[in-house]
Parts: structure tokens; C-alpha cells; sequence
């Protein structure tokens, strides 16, 4: 779908290379390029690591990307390592790390990161990151809300969410009097409910119509 709404500008290559073959994975500070590699070597062949350092002390974040030569290969990754890495489809270069370190955070680290379950928490700029966030957090559950402006055609939009795995089932509903696009979507797991949120809230499918993504009450704990 990412590669079908990019053709319309030329960039198809670009998209390809950018939004589906980079991953950006939480690491521990202690680990190098070569421990980067070696860990997500068994997804797949890798163009290049890297390891996001503090431009000031070179210290390591405790971040980093992994490039694969194929989609599928950084799609397995995200699908198969350990969770304790918060693998995600990295942004394309042209987004300053900065503010994409921000994104992940926001949308993709801080549904997860509740009560004192926190990974590698000995890394302080995690954990004080928790802690001096005062805003109240998002229910997260496994099931979204999805709503357009236009009508969804049911086939479409499941084959957009299946691309996040442990899509369980789309229901479509449609408004006669607005002919707006409402549907309910549930993943197996609340993980995968957050990436899908993260990835296509907002997107525009079809290219001018944007996605609105929200989670609904599923009647479980969301702290789980």
C-alpha cells in the first residue's frame, strides 16, 4: 500500500528503500554495531547497523537502526525478535532523528511502558523520561477504531491493517446518512494494535482521505 500511494509522485524506490528495509530497535548502551548485527543477522541480510549516539559525549542512546536489503526481511524482524526491543519501521532519513526519537517515545515506548516494568530501566534516560512525563496516558487495548470521511470497501482496509501481523478480524460499518467510513479493528495482541495505531493513524488511504486511529475499550486490562 506504502509503495502503491508513492508511485503517484515518483519516489517508489525512495519509499521502498526508506520506509520498508530500515528498522529503529531499543538496545542496551552497552552493546556495538558488531552486537547490533549479530543479533538481527538471523532475519535476514543487512546493508548496515548503526548505533544513535549523544552528539556531545558519544555515548550510546541506547538506540539504533538495522537496514535490510528486503522488505520482508525487516518485516520479520519486527515480527520475530524479542519484544524488549520495540522494533519499528524506521522513518525516512528526510525526518530529523530528533523528532523521530520523540515520535517513538510518544506513540510507540509509552503505551508500554506502565507501573515498573520498564526495560533496561537501568538506562536513566528511560526512566527519567517516565517519570517527568505528567500527562495522562491513552487507554491501549487490542482493538482500534478506524474513521474516514469516505466509505471503506471492506477488502481494502483489511488487507491495510493485515499488514501489521495478528490482524484477528475488520468489521466495516458504513453511516447512510454521512457515507463516512467506520470500522472496528482487533489484533490478537495489544502490541500489535499500538504499531498499527502508530503507523497508519493519519495516513491517507485512499492518497487526500486520512485515517483516523483510535483504541476502543475491549473489556481487558489494559495495564496487562
Amino acid at each position: 500500500v506504502f509503495i502503491a500511494q508513492s508511485r503517484a509522485s515518483g519516489s517508489h524506490r525512495d519509499l521502498e528503500d526508506e520506509e520498508l528495509t530500515r528498522i529503529f530497535v531499543m538496545i542496551p548502551k552497552t552493546y556495538t554495531e558488531e552486537d547490533l548485527r549479530e543479533k538481527f543477522k538471523m532475519y535476514g541480510d543487512i546493508e548496515y547497523c548503526s548505533i544513535i549516539k549523544n552528539k556531545t559525549t558519544g555515548e550510546s542512546k541506547g538506540l539504533g537502526y538495522v537496514r535490510y536489503l528486503k522488505p520482508s526481511q525487516a518485516a520479520r524482524a519486527i515480527e520475530e525478535c524479542d519484544r524488549s526491543y520495540r522494533a519499528i519501521l524506521a522513518e525516512p532519513k528526510n525526518k530529523s532523528s530528533e523528532s523521530f526519537e520523540h515520535d517513538y517515545y510518544s506513540n510507540v515506548m509509552r503505551p508500554e511502558l506502565r507501573g515498573n516494568t520498564l526495560p533496561f530501566c537501568m538506562q536513566p534516560e528511560f526512566c527519567g523520561f517516565e517519570k517527568a512525563e505528567t500527562r495522562i496516558q491513552e487507554p491501549v487495548s487490542k482493538r482500534l477504531s478506524v474513521v474516514s470521511r469516505l466509505p471503506f470497501i471492506q477488502e481494502q482496509l483489511f488487507a491495510l491493517f493485515d499488514l501489521v501481523p495478528g490482524l484477528e478480524y475488520c468489521d466495516v460499518q458504513r453511516d447512510p446518512h454521512t457515507n463516512s467510513g467506520y470500522a472496528v479493528i482487533q489484533y490478537s495482541t495489544a502490541a500489535s494494535a499500538i504499531y498499527a495505531k502508530y503507523k497508519l493513524h493519519g495516513f491517507e488511504y485512499p492518497p487526500g482521505n486520512r485515517l483516523t486511529v483510535i483504541f476502543l475499550e475491549d473489556g481487558n486490562d489494559s495495564s496487562e
